[in-house]
């Protein structure tokens, strides 16, 4: 079994279960609208392992959460899986990543998950839902509920097969025009068969209550993307999936990613975030910060901050 860092909140063990170590990230790719000098030099003050001093790189992360409780074994997102078709995307394209292996490593088998809790349904946080079986796609994690938002459902199912109906609901969410949409073939492939294994239990997304989980409304990022969080003895994890992407974002909290798909809600849902983070004095979990990729957030006279926190190993 490997010696990945544990965080304990209450009576959660929560592991990170890596799939991707982005290292050659160019600021400017990420973060079009920053400039590149300010952008780095605000990312070196978090060290070397969210920026490669050398090549002036920043450096990221993709991976799931891995929630024990003592009822239940929970993936948290589910990272970018392997054999996808992602030819716009080449970081995503044809994966061949040991994911599934890591996660047994830690003990946990894919008929062990009850529960696979989605933010959004991105590429990069719904790809190991399914996998690659005879030519067709899947449930990795076939005696698990996976749940996820009912509004992003149907903005996807629009975009994949009903058009006629995509701007009735982007005017509906009240975001604006989005910037661009979702990447083609990842409902197919990563969420369609969910749905038709009758495995999947859509929700809205209000501070709806799962097994203990709360899933926050925090859209932008994606169209009803949400923060979910965990409270156990007195203690909150808070899961932030895409809310933030580096932590040089806390320098500048009005920064969108390119991923994001409505800005002007993205940076509402960010400022919403780091408030609920510091009032709740959450260990917040991100997905694609380096580092542990765990810290928390605290407020000072003109914003917010980030510390990384360490995990222990058992």
């Amino acid at each position: 079994m490997t010696t990945l860092e544990t965080f304990l909140v209450g009576d959660a063990r929560i592991i990170k279960v890596p799939e991707l170590a982005l290292d050659t990230v160019d600021a400017t790719q990420l973060f079009p609208e920053g400039d590149i000098g300010a952008l780095n030099s605000d990312a070196t003050h978090w060290g070397e392992q969210s920026f490669d001093f050398e090549r002036g790189l920043l450096r990221q992360s993709i991976h799931a959460w891995a929630v024990q409780t003592p009822t239940h074994t929970v993936l948290i997102d589910t990272a970018t899986g392997n054999d996808k078709q992602r030819p716009t995307a080449p970081l995503f394209h044809q994966l061949e990543e040991p994911f599934l292996e890591r996660l047994q490593a830690v003990g946990i088998s894919p008929e062990a998950v009850d529960f696979v809790l989605l933010t959004h349904l991105h590429a990069d946080h719904v790809g190991w839902n399914t996998r690659l079986q005879g030519g067709h796609w899947v449930p990795t994690f076939p005696n698990a509920r996976y749940i996820f938002s009912e509004h992003e459902y149907a903005y996807n199912l629009a975009l994949f097969r009903e058009r006629e109906v995509v701007a009735s609901i982007q005017q509906q969410a009240g975001m604006g025009t989005p910037r661009h949409e979702p990447l083609d073939g990842v409902f197919e492939d990563s969420v369609m068969p969910i749905v038709e294994a009758g495995l999947d239990q859509r929700i809205v997304i209000d501070n709806s209550v799962i097994e203990g989980f709360c899933f926050h409304s925090t859209p932008g990022h994606s169209i009803d993307h949400a923060s979910i969080s965990l409270t156990s003895r007195g203690e909150t994890a808070l899961f932030w999936g895409d809310i933030m992407h580096h932590p040089l974002q806390f320098r500048r909290p009005e920064i969108n990613s390119i991923y994001c798909e409505f800005p002007q809600a993205a940076q509402r849902s960010r400022h919403k975030a780091m408030q609920l983070a510091s009032e709740l004095d959450a260990q917040v979990f991100t997905t694609h910060f380096g580092d542990s990729s765990v810290g928390r957030v605290s407020r000072h006279a003109h914003g917010f901050d980030w510390q990384f926190i360490q995990g222990v190993r058992p």
